[in-house]
């Protein structure tokens, strides 16, 4: 199964940018061994004369154009939240349901349009905190691999 993170926005280089590239290179070095492959960034940006409602949809709209035909993940703060164990055996569940592909899909400063979070297959939260959306990209990409280690059964993560 493809992994994808589609994201609004444009990281630039600095440290969030090398452990984001870090954590995504050994998520895709383990997965590759159990039926993964990925994960792999996809940035987007909505032009910035919109604002408001009309950036939202639009920055939804080209979440959506990034994953065609995935099982969409988006990441909101009222979504389900998951250890790493839940997560791993979810990830697990849906390669082996015969999904092709999951994006998950990170929003911009203003959140998910509706439409996009009543499309998704399913919606996640990585607490109840708000996060720098550059962050959360941070964080989705270590706990993508941390979930590759759990389901190879490396020794990364100590439950």
């Amino acid at each position: 199964m493809r992994l994808a993170i589609a994201a609004v926005g444009k990281m630039r280089s600095g440290p969030e940018a090398a452990l984001v590239e870090d954590y995504l290179r050994r998520a895709n070095g383990l997965g590759r061994r159990i039926g993964f492959s990925g994960p792999e960034l996809k940035e987007v940006e909505a032009p910035k004369s919109l604002s408001g409602a009309k950036r939202r949809t639009r920055e939804s709209d080209l979440l959506r154009a990034a994953a065609p035909d995935a099982y969409l993940i988006v990441l909101d703060e009222r979504g389900k939240q998951q250890t790493s164990a839940e997560f791993a055996a979810m990830l697990a569940k849906i390669r082996d349901g015969g999904v092709r592909q999951a994006a998950f899909l990170i929003g911009g400063a203003d959140g998910h349009d509706q439409s996009l979070t009543r499309a998704a297959d399913f919606s996640l939260s990585l607490g109840a905190a708000t996060w720098p959306h550059m962050l959360v990209r941070t964080m989705l990409a270590e706990q993508l691999y941390r979930a590759m280690t759990i389901l190879t059964g490396h020794p990364y993560h100590r439950a």
